[in-house]
């Protein structure tokens, strides 16, 4: 039976049905609700917006979004993002899917948190962006069908989202602090983490190996 959300047909594919299950075995009810909450707005958003985006991909890479906040897939200390596209990217090569596929899907997930930079390209990595711009920010709400939302956060529950979310991100990024520099993840550490503090851009310059 196929599943439509807000008149969102969810794919009906192995690799994401594949990919449901693994999600939700891997991360949290949080984050699992979230990222299907992701791929419905960025669905909706793109059908407004006259964007195309392939309905497997982008669900992959819904689902994949946040998946390195639990599930570090690289044994090299990087960015959460980095982690979860890795983990996507090979999840694609693996089941056969050609290279190409595989690249969008790295890139929407790589640059999901990236302001501005996202919208501006390819129709999964935009659609993508902004369902999270939508369930973490509210961005766009108000330009959503009032049903459709609600349909969506019924099958998709938001309880205690915000500070779940938040704690997440705690969870996840205070063991590898450094690698939120120039992203907005530091923010959560500096408000959250005791005595934690991003060195700036203009520190790093200053304190470069250069005599002048």
């Amino acid at each position: 039976m196929t599943d439509i959300i807000a008149a969102v047909e969810i794919p009906e594919t192995a690799a994401v049905a594949e990919a449901t299950r693994l999600l939700r075995e891997t991360t949290s009810p949080l984050i699992f609700h979230h990222s299907r909450r992701v791929f419905l707005f960025g669905s909706l958003h793109a059908r407004e917006l006259g964007l195309e985006p392939d309905p497997e991909l982008l669900y992959i890479s819904a689902m994949f979004h946040d998946a390195g906040l639990s599930v570090p897939f690289s044994d090299v200390e990087q960015r959460f993002e980095l982690d979860g596209a890795d983990h996507a990217r090979k999840f694609l090569l693996d089941r056969g899917f050609p290279k190409s596929a595989a690249d969008v899907v790295w890139t929407a997930i790589a640059l999901h948190t990236t302001p501005a930079i996202p919208g501006r390209m390819g129709p999964e990595t935009a659609a993508t962006n902004f369902g999270v711009l939508t369930d973490v920010l509210g961005w766009g709400l108000d330009g959503l069908d009032g049903g459709q939302v609600e349909e969506i956060v019924a099958a998709h529950p938001r309880e205690q989202f915000k500070k779940g979310f938040l704690q997440a991100f705690v969870d996840g990024l205070e063991h590898r602090p450094d690698t939120t520099y120039g992203t907005v993840n530091a923010d959560v550490l500096e408000h959250f983490v005791p005595g934690f503090r991003s060195r700036t851009m203009v520190e790093r310059v200053i304190e470069a190996p250069w005599p002048n």
